[in-house]
């Protein structure tokens, strides 16, 4: 049986690969799940666009604050010692380098790294480009967390993006519900998949080449050991 991992699950491993001390982006969407999942001992900076550093995970119900939210509107907690500021000076941080890894959401990714993740007036989406290109372009890495395949079964990752772009040549790492890849000077290389997945059934189920990694590994979500 192919096993897929479901969004928290993909969230977790995300934010336990993410090294200590890093200061990260957390981009509308699935990315955001990563402040709920931060182990307990690792220090992270997560960061909103829109003028927070210092997110926290989800607020328990009934102890939501409406005037603290995280970039795709829902209400989030945050840490002591958090800050927060003005957006014009969030974007400094973006754009004079401050951040280590913005982690985004797509619709396809490019096996050259290149992104298309904005849209316009779709429904339940939220309209426009955001901050991604600003992202895309002053972030040290970038790691796109997203479903591997369109409702319909349709690849995300392709050997050319049919979307409008977003970024070229940007992304670093992928995480999907079925396996992580890294884009490299060589092409695609999967270093981890889900339990059941073979790389020719990986392949049949993506549009560009992907070769697997000597020390690939199974893709699971951490246990509360971290292992």
């Amino acid at each position: 049986m192919n096993v897929k991992l479901s969004r928290q699950d993909i969230a977790c491993v995300a934010a336990h690969d993410i090294p200590d001390g890093a200061c990260v982006n957390l981009g509308i969407g699935l990315p955001t799940l990563i402040a709920d999942y931060v182990p307990a001992d690792r220090e992270l900076m997560l960061h909103s666009e829109q003028g927070l550093l210092g997110l926290g995970p989800v607020p328990a119900p009934g102890e939501e604050d409406y005037d603290v939210i995280n970039a795709g509107k829902s209400p989030v907690t945050l840490l002591p010692g958090a800050s927060v500021f003005s957006h014009s000076d969030s974007f400094l941080m973006i754009r004079g380098g401050h951040i280590q890894i913005a982690c985004l959401g797509a619709f396809q990714v490019a096996e050259n790294g290149d992104m298309a993740n904005w849209t316009v007036d779709a429904p339940g989406q939220i309209p426009g480009v955001g901050g991604a290109m600003d992202l895309a372009a002053g972030a040290e890495k970038v790691w796109v967390l997203m479903e591997h395949c369109t409702k319909d079964g349709q690849p995300r990752i392709l050997t050319q993006c049919t979307y409008p772009l977003t970024a070229p040549e940007c992304v670093d790492r992928i995480y999907t519900d079925i396996a992580v890849i890294d884009v490299t000077d060589k092409g695609l290389v999967v270093n981890r998949m889900a339990d059941g997945w073979t790389l020719e059934a990986l392949q049949a189920v993506t549009g560009a080449a992907l070769t697997l990694a000597p020390d690939w590994s199974v893709y699971r979500k951490p246990n509360a050991s971290g292992a």
